[in-house]
């Protein structure tokens, strides 16, 4: 390691500086930047301390996630089958079967009791977990996870009470909204970013039907299962991935929408698992020419393309070539509205569907049944 020192005369200096505050060198008046007093009363000032608060408020709620796992790392040496070598290189020490792998990532505390919100790829197939929070490490059980929403629930092993966070609205959401992110990228702990709302609803990695939240607020690896932040100090998104050609952020973030990751919560807590309600038909894609065809003026909708045999939609009475558009009211655009609709009804409800058949619209009612 190299190791800088200052020469002793700047050194004195340094020394000197620090007990006569912005004076330089003896003799010298302090200089103060002119911006300093007219930047008092700046709206950016106020935006500065907005930030400053949004991390003293959840400094204690955002966690550092580690994880570890044993993998089997054995592996034959077709060398040492051979006597020549092994008489040549002699008898070496095998190497161990098993290998201990760790991993990092970001949660935030949900409940006063001390129940975590993370992603599912930061805990998932994880041997043991560890939490820390505001400085202490605690072990954590894993209560569910969900592949689909990349959601998981931990819970901290201990008694003590514990700061959570202020939930918001994601379905409020604006493109231009102020985004803030907390968590530990690349293992730097509690690291606070803060940017703005891109877009709303993007549907990345075929999520079946969930949506995203995009932001440019800085995420990188490490940032997985950290909150997002609005400007009023409420999660808004649980970060999720980023789109980067380095493996560092550039500025294209996504955030799992925290009115979804609440739902998924919820059945974590109660079941251990989420029930994902379905109706039994295969989408088919609606092109212009056939939407045109069906005498629909726009594309969109969810066009049936099969039906399962004794399946709620069946039952209905829900046909091939039937355009779902609406779902108790909610229009269906495509095939990732009807999934997200269907997917967070309750199970053993009875929604009312809309379906575009014969040039007109008519209404059935299907009992939605726990997904398979």
């Amino acid at each position: 390691m190299i190791k800088h020192r200052l020469p002793a005369v700047l050194a004195g200096v340094a020394i000197a500086s620090g007990a006569l505050g912005a004076e330089l060198f003896p003799g010298e008046p302090a200089r103060v930047s002119p911006l300093k007093k007219h930047n008092q009363n700046s709206p950016v000032y106020e935006l500065q301390k907005t930030f400053q608060n949004i991390y003293e408020q959840y400094k204690n709620s955002v966690v550092f996630i580690s994880t570890e796992k044993t993998v089997n790392t054995a592996r034959r040496d077709p060398f040492m089958d051979d006597p020549f070598f092994r008489e040549f290189f002699g008898r070496r020490q095998p190497a161990p079967d098993t290998q201990k792998r760790r991993g990092l990532g970001t949660g935030f505390i949900i409940s006063e009791s001390g129940y975590i919100c993370t992603n599912h790829h930061v805990v998932a197939a994880m041997d043991s977990v560890t939490v820390r929070v505001n400085n202490k490490d605690y072990t954590a059980t894993l209560v569910g996870s969900d592949q689909l929403t990349d959601i998981a629930l931990l819970k901290i092993n201990d008694s003590g009470r514990f700061t959570p966070v202020y939930f918001g609205n994601s379905d409020s959401v604006k493109v231009g909204d102020m985004a803030i992110a907390i968590g530990n990228p690349f293992g730097l702990d509690k690291t606070i970013t803060t940017g703005v709302i891109s877009a709303t609803g993007r549907h990345v990695y075929n999520d079946m039907g969930v949506s995203h939240i995009q932001t440019d607020a800085s995420i990188n690896p490490g940032n997985s299962g950290g909150p997002l932040i609005n400007i009023d100090g409420e999660v808004i998104g649980v970060n999720r991935m980023i789109y980067s050609s380095t493996g560092g952020s550039l500025g294209i973030g996504f955030a799992i929408p925290i009115n979804t990751a609440r739902d998924t919560l919820i059945q974590l807590q109660k079941y251990g698992k989420v029930k994902r309600g379905y109706i039994g038909v295969q989408i088919s894609p609606l092109t212009p020419e056939f939407a045109r065809e069906l005498g629909l003026q726009k594309p969109e909708g969810a066009l049936v393309g099969a039906v399962e045999k004794d399946g709620p939609a069946e039952k209905a009475g829900l046909r091939i070539r039937d355009v779902i558009t609406r779902i108790d009211g909610k229009a269906v655009r495509d095939f990732n509205d009807l999934l997200g609709i269907v997917s967070r009804s309750g199970i053993g409800r009875n929604i009312q569907i809309t379906v575009w058949r014969d040039k007109s619209e008519i209404n059935v009612w299907v009992t939605v049944q726990e997904r398979p």
